[in-house]
């Protein structure tokens, strides 16, 4: 038997030699796109990777061109195109390819004109075709985590944002009624007070113990909430503040539907009440007493929520886009910290919910809030 040796003398065929041992050891495979004819030739590796033997696939362009996913279709049309137009001195795309077994493979594709005709027009283009399919999975897997982590992270400061907001009203009602049995002139005053000060106490302890059941979920994958009935949720908001509502002379209407249920955390949502109803009392209008109305609509799908006030209002041509966001303060209110709208949005958010807003300046505001009567938000 005669054997043919290829020495470095030999320059061509030694070339050739390298590049395709080269190309068979690294899984890479090579196309060579002939203009004239639209055929394209495509390597034992680049059949390889979506699946076929060499003899399953011809050398017509569309062997390849039909099995791009139709999300990345127009991408990798534009960018072959913009390299034979002489807008990139290089094609360059990545897209999915149906394999064989009909899952799809993510692909680099490079390719460069190495021949123009006589009138300067592409007539041969070579390229590459790489299988990036673990390098995306790995992506994917990333990204999760970058989100997973990021959700937390926003669930922490949330609350944090409830620790430090809630916890300053009951302070502040704390130092109020203390300083009102302080002028108080009769045994009775002094005994209301008394009262005043052990509803706003067992409202604190209740707090603290939803804020502990907080923070045993924040590191779970899945926020569970539990059944909880409005208008019970509603009429314990209320009770708990009672006295500012008293002490303000604000005057309340409470339309809520007392047979809807929701699953939802019961703690947001008195976090929510309670910053609406507080708000409403702290931006009262001067020249009234402050009136409010929380009413209700079960649905099958939803609760919609609707808190309407007669306060001081807000110019939304002006304040629109900012109204959620964390630390906006629009009345020059110092006791103002930007934190309630935004904390509320944000809770509402967590279990799928969402809040509008409608305000008229000097005439009052009104919420919107939609929950999702969902049994289990994932993330």
């Amino acid at each position: 038997m005669k054997i043919n040796k290829i020495t470095e003398n030999d320059d061509s065929s030694f070339e050739e030699l390298k590049w395709k041992f080269a190309l068979q050891n690294s899984g890479i495979g090579l196309w060579d796109w002939d203009s004239k004819t639209n055929q394209v030739f495509y390597s034992k590796e680049s059949k390889q990777i979506i699946g076929f033997d060499e003899d399953e696939i011809s050398s017509d362009a569309s062997e390849w061109d039909n099995r791009v996913h139709p999300d990345d279709i127009d991408d990798y049309y534009e960018d072959f195109n913009n390299h034979i137009n002489g807008d990139n001195p290089e094609y360059v795309n990545v897209h999915r390819v149906l394999h064989k077994d009909n899952t799809y493979r993510w692909i680099l594709d490079k390719g460069k004109i190495i021949e123009y005709d006589d009138h300067g027009k592409p007539i041969r283009i070579i390229g590459t075709h790489t299988d990036i399919t673990k390098q995306k999975e790995t992506e994917r897997s990333l990204k999760k985590s970058i989100d997973l982590i990021t959700v937390q992270n926003n669930r922490l400061q949330s609350f944090a944002h409830i620790v430090s907001h809630n916890l300053k009203e009951y302070a502040s009602n704390f130092e109020s009624i203390i300083t009102f049995h302080d002028e108080a002139d009769s045994e009775a005053e002094k005994q209301e007070m008394f009262r005043h000060l052990r509803t706003v106490s067992k409202a604190l302890s209740k707090t603290l113990l939803n804020l502990r059941q907080i923070v045993s979920v924040q590191s779970k994958k899945h926020i569970k909430g539990s059944v909880i009935s409005i208008g019970r949720e509603v009429n314990l908001a209320i009770n708990d503040l009672s006295y500012l509502i008293a002490e303000s002379s604000t005057i309340l209407y409470n339309n809520v539907e007392h047979d809807c249920h929701i699953c939802f955390s019961s703690s947001y949502f008195q976090s929510i009440m309670h910053n609406l109803i507080t708000n409403a009392i702290k931006y009262k209008h001067p020249d009234r007493n402050p009136e409010i109305t929380i009413s209700s609509n079960c649905t099958k799908d939803n609760l919609e929520l609707i808190i309407t006030d007669n306060g001081l209002g807000l110019d939304l041509d002006k304040y629109g886009n900012d109204v959620f966001g964390l630390y906006k303060t629009f009345h020059n209110n110092k006791d103002a910290e930007g934190v309630g709208l935004y904390l509320i949005k944000s809770q509402l958010e967590a279990f799928g919910g969402t809040i509008g807003i409608e305000s008229i300046k000097d005439v009052g505001t009104t919420f919107n809030i939609t929950i999702p009567k969902q049994k289990k938000i994932q993330l």
